[in-house]
């Protein structure tokens, strides 16, 4: 058992006290005005950040590496929380916020590179692409279509939520006293798998609606200008739509805003569509994570500080190595067991390809 653990329910900032609702009413505040409104733009220009957004892009890294140093702190007594906690510090300061600040002195578009589609869910609109220089675009694809597929089907969704992600490393930092207020219940599994999945339909209907909708429009005169006339009429509608509720609502307002309320993860485990994606890769791939037989002593320490809401719980005492879509490899399970029960490995085990093992939550 970890330091500081023990006392985590008694802390009134991460037990939902009244603490942790004005808290979370102060997040929610302050992501409508930011998203909503200009109520920061004047701040921003006194501080010289380039605007309101810089002035978020500038705070949201200030969190994550000073939250990151204490996380080390409680944390990093182990390389795996140790290396993990370093790269998601270094690709949020050097590729989410450094490189696009020196690419715009250069009269560059400022690109992250650790974003991916369908998370950065604009990649492929044709307004981006034409903003962007050819091995950006060819980035975007390969990134999208390749890398992320062929690293998740060896690594599972590890390599990416929670080393590189910004959404991800926000949440293991700045959320890391709030990770164990995560829903362990049924009921929020089953909303998990449809909600999340709904979002990534949403995120392919839109991009095909905005490619479609440019190629028709490009093609003056064309019969498919005529024959397909409703994809130029919703084409904007559906992009900003799904901007306000996806880029805006879920992700930001709700997905940080809740963290004192909800856990940390609310974003990942039941919106982000790239974690939809990878999830349904993972599936299939060699990640899991692996339980030593009758060594489980049921302290429940791994169940209660995950942040995806699974319990781990269930498949220690079982004695029963598991993957899960919705786990993305944080490792707190192992690092809190008490008896070192639980191991994180990426290896072969064909006798549980389409194997339900008998647990109602197998394969989510």
């Amino acid at each position: 058992m970890q330091t500081g653990l023990l006392n985590t329910y008694q802390k009134s900032v991460s037990n939902r006290s009244y603490i942790a609702w004005v808290m979370s009413g102060a997040l929610l505040t302050f992501y409508v005005l930011i998203y909503f409104t200009d109520f920061f733009t004047p701040i921003a220009a006194q501080l010289h950040l380039g605007g309101k957004w810089g002035m978020y892009g500038t705070l949201y890294t200030i969190f994550i590496v000073g939250f990151g140093i204490v996380f080390l702190r409680r944390h990093g007594q182990t390389p795996y929380q140790r290396l993990r906690t370093l790269s998601i510090m270094f690709f949020q300061v050097v590729f989410a916020f450094a490189l696009p600040h020196v690419m715009e002195m250069f009269d560059t578009p400022g690109y992250n590179f650790a974003y991916f589609w369908p998370l950065n869910y604009s990649a492929f609109y044709p307004s981006t692409i034409a903003s962007q220089p050819l091995p950006f675009i060819l980035y975007s694809m390969i990134g999208a279509f390749i890398l992320v597929p062929v690293l998740t089907f060896f690594y599972g969704k590890r390599w990416y939520c929670s080393w590189v992600c910004g959404c991800g490393g926000l949440a293991e930092t700045a959320g890391d006293s709030f990770r164990h207020l995560s829903s362990k219940t049924t009921k929020a599994w089953r909303f998990e798998r449809y909600s999340i999945h709904i979002v990534l339909l949403f995120a392919v209907v839109t991009t095909v609606i905005v490619v479609t909708s440019f190629i028709f429009e490009s093609r003056t005169g064309d019969e498919f200008s005529v024959v397909y006339p409703i994809f130029s009429k919703i084409a904007g509608p559906v992009k900003g739509f799904y901007g306000f509720l996806v880029g805006a609502i879920l992700s930001g307002v709700l997905g940080v805003g809740l963290y004192p309320l909800m856990g940390s993860r609310v974003w990942c485990r039941f919106f982000c569509p790239l974690a939809a994606f990878m999830g349904l890769i993972q599936k299939f791939g060699r990640f899991r994570i692996t339980v030593k037989d009758e060594m489980c002593i049921s302290c429940g320490n791994c169940s209660t500080y995950c942040e995806m809401g699974i319990d781990v719980r269930q498949y220690a005492q079982n004695n029963q190595d598991f993957k899960r879509a919705a786990c993305v490899g944080c490792g707190i399970c192992a690092h809190v067991c008490p008896r070192g029960v639980l191991k994180l490995e990426n290896k072969w085990d064909f006798a549980s390809w389409g194997d339900a093992a008998g647990v109602e939550h197998v394969d989510v």
